[in-house]
């Protein structure tokens, strides 16, 4: 039998078919649209954490960038700046604390207020000045070199300004130097590595048994021990001579720093003698020759005939310092006719010094000197050829010749500190000693002096 389909049912089953495919189409768009929400439910979940993570990212920056400011300005504020200078020449202090950028009023304020502890006005030339300033530009601190071992130090407080003096913290070494003169204690000093400060010092030491103007000789030796100043590894300046000896010509003088009855240091011979004496040598204390002596009858250059010269000259350039050759009492000061600028002192046990054709006095009328402090500068005033100093000493009334003049005796070690004394002496000595075993005349000592010399200062 044969079935003959119509074409209704063919168009049925094919609608059948397509109806199935139009399903699995629709499924499958659905799912990818399922998918795709998915996806972008995800994606979206994802930016938005990076958005957050970002703006926190971002606002931490900003913090740490606030906060990076703000300790910037605290590490400036704190910060110290040293600037240090000289001060110039012919300069008050005010004014250059002006020059410095502070105000005029300011700086009468420090002035005033440091007065108690210090004058600034007897501020000198060449000293050093500290300006402690912040990062900022703001005025901390002022320091002033008072001298080697003092120092002024003046801080800005939101109340005023406060001055106080401290001691500046040297480490201290203990050297050993020794020389041969060739052509002077300066060259000789120098040729051992030294400056010129330690011979001034010897010649502090010595001074009242060698006129080191005319009494070094090529071949005069010394050696000192002596401290050194340390600041920050370098060296700044001597301290205490704590022995020394000096050879001239033979004649060996010796000296071991002690004290004195009071307590004060002050230097000895050997024996026990104090080498300071009542009188210095001389008037000046390096390269001054003798021009003219003591003479009652001297040919006069200028008014050519012959006449008493009761005094020493000594060839100095103008400007050359004269120091008082023992404590004493300014009697007269100021112009005396052929003498020109003149300085006079009275002394005790009926002594005066003369000192003559001065070209500038640095004394007045009744004021105390004491031994080696700088009265005048020379010069070629009055009745003089040239510059030069003229000094004369009297003794009660009558003028002697300098050069000849018993001095009065020096003391000597009180007797119940001989036996330390005796201890300081050998240890000194020794070193001294060794000094001049040593075969270029220089070394490092490594002992410092025993406790018992007692001396704190110089």
């Amino acid at each position: 039998m044969v079935v003959i389909k119509s074409p209704d049912m063919r168009y049925g089953k094919f609608s059948e078919m397509m109806s199935l495919e139009r399903i699995r189409e629709l499924h499958w768009r659905k799912w990818l649209a399922v998918a795709a929400l998915a996806f972008l439910a995800v994606e979206g979940s994802l930016l938005a954490n990076i958005i957050h993570q970002r703006n926190l990212a971002e606002e931490s920056l900003t913090r740490e960038k606030r906060l990076a400011v703000k300790e910037v300005k605290i590490i400036a504020a704190r910060r110290e700046i040293h600037t240090t200078k000289e001060l110039p020449s012919r300069t008050t202090f005010s004014e250059f604390l002006e020059q410095q950028g502070l105000q005029a009023g300011a700086v009468q304020e420090l002035v005033q207020e440091t007065r108690p502890v210090y004058n600034l006005a007897q501020v000198r030339a060449g000293n050093q000045v500290t300006l402690v300033t912040s990062g900022t530009g703001k005025l901390m601190e002022i320091g002033y070199e008072i001298d080697l071992d003092h120092m002024l130090w003046i801080k800005k407080e939101p109340n005023g300004f406060h001055p106080g003096v401290t001691k500046v913290p040297y480490a201290v070494d203990i050297a050993g130097v020794g020389g041969t003169v060739h052509n002077s204690l300066f060259g000789a000093v120098e040729d051992a590595g030294e400056n010129d400060q330690l011979a001034l010092n010897m010649a502090d030491i010595f001074g009242w048994d060698i006129d080191f103007n005319t009494d070094t000789q090529a071949g005069d030796k010394f050696e000192v021990v002596v401290e050194k100043k340390i600041l920050n590894g370098k060296f700044v300046g001597y301290g205490r001579i704590l022995a020394a000896e000096y050879d001239n010509a033979g004649h060996d003088y010796q000296a071991v720093l002690f004290r004195e009855p009071s307590g004060q240091p002050a230097y000895y011979a050997p024996s026990g003698k104090a080498v300071k004496k009542a009188f210095l040598r001389s008037p000046l204390r390096f390269a001054a020759p003798i021009t003219s002596r003591f003479s009652y009858h001297r040919f006069h250059p200028i008014l050519k005939r012959y006449r008493p010269h009761l005094g020493i000259d000594y060839g100095a350039p103008v400007g050359s310092k004269v120091q008082a050759v023992a404590d004493g009492r300014v009697d007269f000061a100021g112009w005396q006719g052929e003498g020109g600028k003149e300085v006079r002192l009275r002394h005790a046990r009926g002594y005066e010094t003369y000192y003559l054709h001065l070209s500038r006095i640095l004394v007045h009328r009744g004021q105390h000197v004491n031994q080696g402090q700088v009265i005048a500068l020379t010069g070629a005033t009055g009745l003089a050829t040239g510059p030069h100093l003229d000094f004369r000493i009297a003794e009660d009334g009558s003028f002697r010749n300098f050069l000849a003049l018993k001095l009065p005796p020096a003391r000597s070690v009180d007797r119940q500190d001989w036996p330390a004394f005796q201890k300081v002496r050998e240890h000194m000595l020794d070193k001294l000693a060794s000094l001049r075993a040593h075969s270029d005349g220089v070394q490092q000592a490594t002992l410092q002096p025993q406790p018992s010399a007692g001396a704190s200062g110089r």
